[in-house]
């Protein structure tokens, strides 16, 4: 009597790995999208692709090129490396844990200033960054978001404007800016380096 053969689960692993981690992205990029305040249909214009395709991909029911992601990653002014943060990362920590070596940079029109994603996405209620400030990186002009935010200096000697008034915060002070507006400058010759909090998510 011939015995059925057995099941192929290398395969079937592989595959169910291969559809979580394109669900993965997919979701990556509606939140994504989301947060910048764009539409599929802007999305879709800008890459040269339809509505369709963007969707199809938001639900992980389509593969990116890396030339689609490579615009998206222009289009919302992140590095293309966010999309593939999660590659190495282990299924059970993936929304939960951020290892200091799988940090997702975001881009930043202020000049000397690097701001790493500390969340494990930018999906909650609030975003925490690591922001790194180099000797002589400022915000020369006062920016007011409707957010709450507050930070904690781990290194350095941060100059801050909160409304009108100037404070000086060395490492261990911490600040809060509720809907006011503000600027910051690293007038020292050390980098800065601060634990930043914004609620809700801008990003």
């Amino acid at each position: 009597m011939a015995s059925n053969p057995p099941p192929q689960e290398g395969k079937n692993d592989k595959a169910t790995a291969v559809e979580a981690d394109r669900r993965l992205l997919g979701n990556e990029i509606r939140k994504l999208r989301k947060a910048r305040g764009k539409s599929i249909s802007e999305v879709a214009l800008t890459i040269g692709r339809s509505v369709s395709f963007i969707s199809q991909l938001e639900r992980g029911n389509a593969e990116a090129a890396i030339a689609d992601l490579r615009a998206m990653a222009q289009l919302f002014s992140v590095p293309l490396g966010w999309f593939f943060v999660f590659d190495n990362t282990p299924a059970v920590e993936r929304g939960r844990v951020v290892r200091a070596d799988h940090r997702r940079q975001l881009g930043t029109v202020v000049s000397g200033k690097i701001e790493e994603l500390l969340s494990p996405d930018i999906g909650g209620a609030f975003e925490t960054f690591l922001d790194t400030f180099a000797p002589g990186a400022e915000l020369p002009r006062e920016t007011q978001r409707d957010t709450e935010e507050e930070g904690y200096i781990v290194k350095g000697v941060l100059d801050m404007w909160i409304g009108n008034q100037y404070f000086q915060l060395n490492p261990g002070d911490s600040f809060r800016i509720v809907r006011e507006p503000y600027r910051w400058a690293n007038r020292g010759n050390e980098e800065v380096v601060a634990v930043w909090i914004i609620s809700p998510p801008i990003y």
